[in-house]
């Protein structure tokens, strides 16, 4: 009767004889709003590419032995598109990898670089070892070892969700301190996903999600500066600095330095998502217990979580201790932790569906951030700009030289890959430093902390996409509160350069 009344009502409320379409001038209003703000920052991003392309060629850079850069037509093109690029990203007005497939197109059709030379860099190493990473915390996710971890965790941290915070965050700084952030990131991933699924069963988009998966990102990068392991760019640096210094600085001295600042900025950072992204609940009663029987009705640790532990902790090993075995150091780290991928498909722990599931948006993304960062590095845009920040800053004095110097990789590690931000910095200010009387150590230290932390953009770490999947936080929300966690970054930076590392014995000066 109910069914027949309600079609009765909608067939006499138009007099077509069609049901009356519902109405709502207010939420149009809000869609005109959305739909005009996305189409602003569409033209923005290209009014800032057509303002830099067709703009008169820029003035010289110049280094103190007196050498000149010139920012060629092309290196001038690749600035235009970084900024369309990061315009596009910040405010997603399309999807973050679509707007990744445009950053290869317009170089192909502005003749920035050739078509194979913009597109061969979405197949980089470095993106294959991404999905080799998303791979292994799929893994772990269809393994069951992920529920296990979550609740045996709930149950150490307990109910109140500050702990729940605290938990996740020591475990994913300590996880980096042996393996690159990257795997830690898709390994810890589900797990958060699990223990988020116990908090709001919709998974909508809470002030608890948002803090629990950006606050992931941000403690992986914290924890990934603590050893040579955590990621790629600490090795790469060294590299620098033994070739132009023509010293040394070893594994455990590393350590020494980085230990301090990284454990200090995970604790921080819990205070920081505290504050800005306190959970709506306290606690969340009854969590213990729930924890405890899904714990309990997952039994016995299988057949399946063994051998996917087994694999996991092989290609960990291997890509560790690589670099300490003849002939294994010139095997790429992406082909070893690949194997993984095979292997997880011949022992039918992961299927063809599963393959099918990988999100090939955060993919796109970093294929996009490779082109790009090759992009500003071949044409000569880079080292143009960092030759024009650093010689800026060198009438400011040492410490604000270092300061400066650690800014500029934090930017440039938010727009491209932070090892290109690295390898684009180190010699020009290596080269600087002895001028102004500065220390080579305290260089390569605090732009090694600023390069682990990107916390503006999602291209700036593979963490970062990561958490983004959680569909938590958007791009914008991830820019905003990136903001005031980049400054008290810089501040922490500042206040070991000054005072905790002379006080610990680096050498901040050349006497």
């Amino acid at each position: 009767m109910l069914r027949k009344f309600w079609r009765a009502a909608d067939t006499t409320a138009h007099p077509s004889g069609l049901p009356e379409q519902p109405t709502d001038t207010h939420l149009a209003g809000i869609k005109s709003r959305l739909d005009l703000k996305r189409l602003f920052f569409i033209f923005l991003g290209l009014s800032l590419f057509c303002i830099v392309y067709f703009s008169p060629i820029f003035p010289d850079a110049v280094d103190p032995n007196g050498e000149r850069f010139i920012l060629t037509h092309e290196g001038k093109a690749a600035l235009g598109l970084f900024l369309l690029a990061a315009t596009w990203w910040v405010f997603e007005v399309i999807p973050i990898g679509v707007t990744s497939i445009v950053i290869g197109v317009v170089q192909a059709l502005f003749l920035i670089r050739t078509a194979k030379e913009a597109f061969k860099d979405f197949m980089d190493p470095s993106v294959w070892f991404i999905i080799g990473s998303v791979v292994i915390g799929m893994a772990f996710t269809r393994s069951g070892l992920t529920k296990r971890m979550a609740y045996r965790m709930l149950l150490v941290v307990g109910e109140r969700t500050s702990m729940i915070y605290l938990g996740v965050f020591v475990m994913t700084a300590a996880l980096t301190i042996i393996m690159a952030h990257t795997a830690v990131a898709a390994a810890v991933y589900p797990l958060l996903m699990a223990i988020y699924a116990l908090y709001d069963e919709d998974n909508k988009p809470t002030k608890f999600g948002k803090g629990l998966f950006m606050g992931m990102a941000f403690v992986a990068g914290a924890g990934s500066i603590i050893t040579l392991l955590g990621a790629a760019r600490g090795a790469v640096a060294l590299g620098f600095y033994t070739q132009i210094v023509k010293a040394e600085i070893t594994f455990f001295e590393f350590t020494y330095y980085m230990l301090p600042i990284g454990v200090l900025m995970v604790f921080i950072l819990w205070v920081f998502f505290m504050v800005f992204l306190k959970p709506e609940q306290k606690t969340i009663p009854g969590l213990r217990e729930r924890a405890k029987i899904l714990n309990k009705r997952l039994g016995k640790i299988g057949k399946t979580e063994i051998t996917t532990l087994v694999i996991v902790g092989l290609t960990i090993l291997t890509i560790s201790v690589r670099k300490l075995i003849p002939g294994l150091e010139l095997v790429d780290k992406s082909a070893i932790i690949l194997v993984s991928t095979i292997l997880f498909f011949m022992f039918k722990i992961l299927t063809i569906k599963d393959l099918e599931e990988i999100p090939w948006n955060i993919v796109l993304l970093f294929g996009g951030a490779m082109s790009i960062g090759f992009c500003l590095w071949e044409t000569g845009a880079a080292e143009w700009m960092a030759i024009h920040w650093l010689a800026l800053l060198q009438d400011f004095g040492p410490f604000m030289f270092v300061l400066g110097i650690a800014f500029f990789v934090l930017i440039m590690t938010n727009l491209i890959m932070n090892v290109a931000a690295i390898a684009i910095t180190m010699p020009v200010a290596f080269t600087i430093a002895p001028y102004l009387g500065v220390a080579p150590e305290v260089v390569l230290f605090a732009c090694l902390v600023t390069a682990g932390m990107p916390f503006l953009l999602l291209v700036g770490a593979a963490p970062n996409a990561i958490a983004y999947e959680s569909k938590q936080f958007t791009s914008g929300e991830f820019f905003k509160y990136g903001i005031p966690a980049s400054v008290i970054l810089m501040v922490v930076t500042a206040f070991f350069i000054y005072f905790v590392w002379p006080l610990m014995g680096m050498p901040t000066s050349i006497s």
